[in-house]
C-alpha cells in the first residue's frame, strides 16, 4: 500500500508540473479545441487496436466491441465547438487553485469511485458489480444526433467515417455506404477509406462487381500496400475465377502482416483454396456441379407460414443465409429477397463470402436460415420472424427452411 501511495503522489507532482507552470507563465493562452484533442487521441487508440489485432495479441471481437466504444464516446463530441478560446481564461490565481484543488479531487473520486479495498490484502477488487457498458439504445441516439450534426456539417470527415462504422455495428448497410459516400466525397484519396467503402457497398450489392471494383481499383492506384484493398481485389477475381489473380494479391496482402495474425491465418486459406482451383497457370474455366459443391454450395428453398402470412409486407426484406454449425455465428453466405418472391429458391456458395478464407467450404457443417426483417437489418432484431435449418453438409441440396417463429 505505501508503495502504491508513493507512486501516486510522484504521478499527481507529474500532472501538476505539466498542468500549473504554463498558466503561471502565461495566463491568457489560448486553448485547443476538445473536440480535435478527442479526435486524435481516438485515431491513436484505434491505431493501437488495429496493431493488437494484427498481432494477434487481440481478437476480432474484443476489437470491435472496444473500437464501438471510443467511437461511442466520441460521437457526442464530433460536430460541435468547444475551442478553449470561447471559454473564460486561467490567470495565476486559477493556476494556484488547480494546482490545491486537484490532489483533493483525486483522492475524493478515488475513495468513491475506485477501488481501496484492493489495496488491503485479501480483499475483493470490485464489490460493485461489472462495469456498465454503453447500451443499444444510447448508441441508437448518438448515432441519430452524429447523423443530424452532419447534415449541418458535411465537410467533416471523421464524423462521416465514425457515422459509417456505427451504422455497419448496426447491421444498417445501406445507411453505412451513404455515410461512407459522405466521406469520400470529402476525402477522395484515402485508400483506407475507399477500401471501407468498397466493402461495405459490395455487402448491399451482394456482390465486389461494379462500383465496389472501381472503388477497390481507386484504393490501390492511390495506395499499393492497402492491405483491405488487396484483401478484397483477391476476393474479387476469385469470384471472377482468376484464380492465379487472386494468388497473387493475397500473396501481397501476405507480405504485409504479422505472420500470426487473424487476418494472415485467413488470408492463408483463401489461398490455399486459390491455389489449388489455379493450380494450371492458365484462365479458369467454370466449375462443374462436383466442383461447385466440393468447394461448398447449398441449395434449397424458403417458405413462409401460412399463419405469419398477415403479418408480413410484400416490401419486407428477406436475408437467406449458411452459418457455421458451431462457433462464430457471422454469415458464411449470404443472399438478400423480398417476402413477395417467397416461396423462393436458393443457392449459397462460396462467391457469396463476407471475408477471404470465411466461407462454406471452410466448415463441415453448417445451418442455413431465412429471417424476415421490416427494418431490413443484418442483425437479428425483436418482432422479426426467422426459420433455421438442422445442421447439414456444406454441399446439401433439396433443404426446406420455414420462416415460422418471432424473433424475440
Amino acid at each position: 500500500m505505501t508503495v502504491f501511495l508513493i507512486v501516486s503522489a510522484l504521478l499527481l507532482i507529474g500532472a501538476l508540473l505539466f498542468i500549473v507552470p504554463p498558466l503561471l507563465r502565461n495566463p491568457s493562452a489560448q486553448g485547443v479545441s476538445r473536440k480535435a484533442v478527442n479526435i486524435t487521441l481516438c485515431r491513436d487508440q484505434i491505431r493501437e487496436l488495429e496493431a493488437d489485432l494484427k498481432s494477434g495479441t487481440l481478437n476480432a471481437e474484443h476489437y470491435e466491441k472496444a473500437r464501438r466504444e471510443l467511437e461511442a464516446r466520441l460521437l457526442e463530441d464530433v460536430g460541435t465547438d468547444d475551442t478553449a478560446a470561447d471559454r473564460p481564461r486561467l490567470g495565476r490565481a486559477s493556476a494556484i487553485m488547480l494546482g490545491l484543488a486537484l490532489p483533493l479531487c483525486a483522492v475524493a473520486i478515488y475513495l468513491v469511485a475506485g477501488s481501496p479495498q484492493a489495496l488491503v490484502p485479501g480483499q475483493g477488487v470490485d464489490a460493485r458489480g461489472p462495469e456498465q457498458e454503453v447500451t443499444a439504445e444510447q448508441i441508437e441516439e448518438m448515432v441519430q444526433r452524429l447523423a443530424t450534426r452532419l447534415q449541418n456539417n458535411p465537410d467533416n470527415v471523421e464524423g462521416w467515417v465514425i457515422l459509417a462504422r456505427s451504422y455497419n455495428a448496426l447491421g444498417r448497410f445501406d445507411q453505412a455506404a451513404s455515410a461512407y459516400a459522405g466521406a469520400a466525397k470529402q476525402s477522395p484519396n484515402d485508400a483506407q477509406l475507399l477500401a471501407e467503402y468498397a466493402d461495405t457497398l459490395a455487402m448491399v450489392q451482394g456482390r465486389l462487381q461494379g462500383e465496389p471494383e472501381k472503388l477497390i481499383a481507386r484504393a490501390l492506384q492511390i495506395d499499393p500496400d492497402n492491405s483491405k484493398a488487396l484483401a478484397l481485389a483477391g476476393s474479387l477475381a476469385f469470384d471472377n475465377k482468376n484464380y492465379p489473380r487472386a494468388v497473387e494479391y493475397w500473396e501481397m496482402a501476405l507480405r504485409l502482416a504479422p505472420p500470426d495474425s487473424e487476418f494472415a491465418r485467413m488470408v492463408n486459406a483463401s489461398l490455399a483454396e486459390a491455389r489449388t482451383l489455379g493450380k494450371a497457370s492458365v484462365p479458369a474455366a467454370p466449375r462443374s456441379a462436383s466442383t461447385a459443391a466440393a468447394a461448398g454450395s447449398v441449395k434449397g428453398v424458403v417458405k413462409l407460414a401460412p399463419e405469419l402470412a398477415a403479418k408480413v409486407a410484400p416490401t419486407d426484406t428477406v436475408f437467406i443465409f449458411a452459418r457455421a454449425a458451431e462457433g462464430s455465428r457471422m454469415p458464411l453466405a449470404i443472399l438478400r429477397k423480398q417476402v413477395h418472391e417467397l416461396p423462393v429458391t436458393f443457392l449459397l456458395d462460396d462467391s457469396m463470402a463476407m471475408a477471404p478464407g470465411i466461407n462454406l467450404s471452410s466448415f463441415p457443417q453448417v445451418v442455413v436460415g431465412a429471417r424476415i426483417s421490416k427494418s431490413a437489418n443484418a442483425n437479428p432484431q425483436p418482432g422479426d420472424f426467422q426459420g433455421l435449418s438442422a445442421p447439414i453438409a456444406n454441399s446439401a441440396s433439396g433443404i426446406t427452411v420455414v420462416i415460422d417463429r418471432e424473433v424475440r
